[in-house]
């Protein structure tokens, strides 16, 4: 009541004051708190008032801008500490580290079983061979002879080598993925490839080397106007290249032209051979067509000497009906004479200078009948590249347009790396069983050693060249296994006017041609990363020599089966 009367006092007495005069400001004594305090009071009023209205405006744009630049989630979440890499900023977590340990641990028990494995193997392979040596046994010394480039020795130790070089590889995985984790190994140097060099690229299937600058050869360097006719009449088409292949040998010897064989008397050779290509690669005149040597003799054909090589069993191997046919071509004949008692079923080793001592001689036209059983410097012969002298890596190789549309169906139906498997069947039961051993296997022990090959060569696919029945062909296919999965057996297709890559032949009139077929299985075996060939086949053994001479043979090349007997062998009729 006080403060409200000395107020109003205060106010009645300002309003008596005459306008023109000055007013002085109150004089306070400094004792006057009462006063003090009331106008204290009155101003915070005033600021309380004002700092709400602010702090009303300003909150709602606080928590907007909390909202909208702060990661709520992230605010509130335990984070584990995190190593990183100053060079890569790769974080490394613990979770990281159990997995590779995990993996490693994996991988380790893997490599255990597969040392064990190649333990097993090397001692198996061994007690077999000193087995062997011990009872002098041809059949179970098979395994090494057979092969074209290996015997048992080598090919244990390259299986020792590619499990070697497989654990090698191996732990060299387990060092990557337990180092993944700790990517700054590089500071101690753990990171880098230690393997030795001599392993570096090491594979099982490698190439073989065939070492061409070692061959033994002979310059073929005719004489002009002296020719040797070419006659072969055992077996089949390869059994005939083979004959013709020694026939050049036997012409560069002596010094002569080969006369390749007619087509009214054999096959039709220039459908399937590049017959020019030979005398490419030797720089000369040194084979000629039955129809060129037949214009330069005016067709007055003769053949001076008939020498036989076989006496056995008969002449030159000729029958009756096949001499009837050679006259059919014009030729008039002297007489057939045999120079040595050899019989095809137990050829003689002969030499060089046998051959040049019996058929060196000076008559125009000779003829020396079948050699395709002869036997004469067979290491010479079989030696990669062949035992003529020439530029080429081969002479007796498939035409042109074959080996393009080989070609073709590899980049259409194969890739880069695949088996071929040729798996002879018709007519091979009772041929094999005549053998010993034999040679022929029942599908599921085939599949078996061809599933040994699979996972040696590590290829996903397989070309089939085969004469089976598809009731075999499907058994076969569905036991063919790598990894869990179906390796899939692929043969070529027959014509489809969709498909381009067979277009060559169908154009120049080789379609349908069964020598041609042949010839384009032989040659895309030939061109396969890893061949399986049947055991006693010329066809086998053709697209073996093909392989040698292209320098396409693999130290995973084998017969099938090679070195083990049928699970069953059927008894004689």
């Amino acid at each position: 009541m006080e403060r409200e009367s000395s107020s109003d006092e205060e106010d009645d007495r300002e309003n008596l004051i005459s306008q023109n005069d000055t007013v002085k400001p109150p004089h306070r004594s400094t004792f006057e708190i009462g006063d003090f305090r009331t106008r204290l009071s009155n101003s915070t009023r005033r600021l309380d008032k004002r700092y709400l209205y602010l702090f009303a405006v300003f909150l709602p744009l606080f928590i907007l801008i909390l909202y909208f630049t702060i990661d709520m989630k992230n605010l509130f979440q335990t984070h584990i500490p995190i190593l990183k890499n100053p060079q890569t900023n790769n974080p490394l977590i613990v979770n990281r580290m159990r997995e590779s340990e995990l993996r490693a641990l994996y991988l380790l028990k893997q490599q255990q079983s597969e040392l064990l494995k190649l333990w097993n193997y090397s001692t198996l392979v061994s007690e077999s061979y000193l087995t062997a040596v011990n009872n002098n046994s041809s059949v179970n010394l098979s395994v090494f002879n057979n092969n074209a480039n290996h015997g048992a020795p080598a090919l244990l130790l390259e299986d020792l080598k590619s499990g070697f070089f497989s654990q090698i590889s191996l732990n060299k995985k387990i060092q990557e993925v337990l180092l993944s984790v700790h990517e700054n190994g590089d500071f101690l140097g753990l990171n880098e490839n230690s393997t030795d060099p001599s392993v570096a690229g090491w594979t099982r299937c490698r190439k073989v080397d065939q070492r061409l600058s070692e061959r033994r050869t002979v310059e073929w360097k005719p004489n002009l106007n002296k020719y040797l006719l070419a006659i072969c009449v055992s077996g089949q088409m390869s059994n005939h290249l083979i004959c013709l292949e020694k026939h050049m040998f036997f012409a560069a010897l002596l010094n002569r032209i080969l006369v390749i064989p007619s087509a009214k008397v054999d096959y039709e050779f220039k459908r399937v051979l590049d017959i020019e290509h030979i005398n490419k690669c030797l720089g000369r005149k040194v084979v000629v067509t039955f129809e060129e040597f037949a214009e330069s003799k005016r067709k007055h054909l003769h053949i001076n000497k008939f020498l036989c090589y076989f006496s056995l069993p008969q002449p030159c191997f000729l029958d009756d009906e096949r001499l009837k046919k050679i006259k059919g071509l014009g030729f008039s004949l002297g007489k057939i004479q045999t120079v040595w008692k050899e019989d095809v079923k137990k050829p003689k080793q002969r030499t060089v200078q046998d051959v040049l001592a019996k058929f060196s001689l000076d008559d125009d036209v000779i003829a020396i009948g079948d050699v395709f059983f002869a036997d004469v410097e067979r290491e010479w012969v079989m030696q990669p590249g062949g035992p003529i002298a020439h530029s080429c890596k081969t002479l007796i190789e498939p035409s042109r347009l074959i080996m393009l549309t080989a070609q073709r169906f590899i980049q259409t139906f194969m890739g880069k790396d695949f088996i071929a498997l040729h798996f002879r069947r018709h007519g091979f039961l009772k041929f094999c069983n005549a053998k010993k051993p034999s040679c022929f296997y029942p599908v599921p022990q085939a599949a078996y050693c061809i599933n040994r090959v699979i996972e040696r060569a590590n290829t996903p696919v397989i070309y089939l060249s085969t004469d089976a029945a598809e009731s075999e062909t499907g058994l076969l296919q569905s036991l063919l296994v790598l990894n869990g999965k179906t390796v899939p057996l692929i043969k070529r297709p027959a014509r489809n006017y969709a498909e381009k890559w067979d277009a060559l032949l169908y154009r120049h009139g080789l379609e349908g041609d069964s020598q041609v077929e042949a010839m384009l299985d032989k040659t895309i075996c030939a061109l396969s990363s890893v061949f399986i060939g049947s055991s006693g086949s010329t066809f086998t053994e053709d697209i073996l020599r093909l392989r040698k001479d292209w320098g396409s043979a693999s130290f995973c090349d084998e017969y099938l089966c090679q070195g083990e007997l049928p699970y069953i062998i059927a008894e004689d009729e």
